[in-house]
């Protein structure tokens, strides 16, 4: 499976101690220059940095398509952009992001997509945590971005979508 990340998962994993489920479900990740320095030099002593920068099993791609990042360039940073263009360029079965502009500049291309919250279900779903609410409270606390819809459709699809209120 060719699984290709944007920074956002990355960091929001890692600020919650769950970094390692990444590796645990996809195997390897394939990153653009963009989101290496986004995540290890632009985000050193931040949750992510350390964590990308040893892990052996992330693998630093270029870009052949420069131009294809230049024309997103004007609706999305370079991180989302590289990502899109990496993922399209890979053929990749899964793409890694939150943004939501780049979520849907994603999705007009016809790639698959999850992120951090995608993630946390299937970890949920394949046993590898007993529970995502914590988590996601944990993500808020943090500072992700979540409005309580998703939060709520989040839990109902982890099914813990009935245990108590936020």
């Amino acid at each position: 499976m060719i699984v290709v990340a944007n920074a956002g998962p990355l960091i929001a994993l890692a600020q919650i101690g769950h970094f390692t489920l990444l590796q645990l479900l996809y195997g390897e990740l394939y990153i653009p220059p963009a989101v290496r320095h986004e995540v290890v030099a632009l985000g050193q002593g931040r949750p992510g940095a350390a964590e990308v920068d040893v892990a052996s099993w992330i693998h630093v791609v270029e870009v052949r398509e420069t131009m294809a990042v230049q024309l997103l360039r004007d609706r999305l940073d370079a991180g989302e952009s590289e990502a899109i263009v990496l993922a399209m360029e890979m053929n990749a079965d899964l793409l890694l992001m939150d943004e939501s502009r780049g979520r849907r500049v994603a999705e007009a291309r016809g790639l698959t997509k999850t992120g951090t919250l995608g993630t946390l279900i299937v970890a949920k779903k394949r046993g590898l945590i007993s529970a995502i609410t914590p988590l996601l409270d944990r993500l808020l606390a943090a500072g992700f971005r979540m409005s309580d819809e998703l939060y709520q459709a989040a839990r109902t699809l982890a099914d813990e979508g009935n245990q108590g209120l936020l």
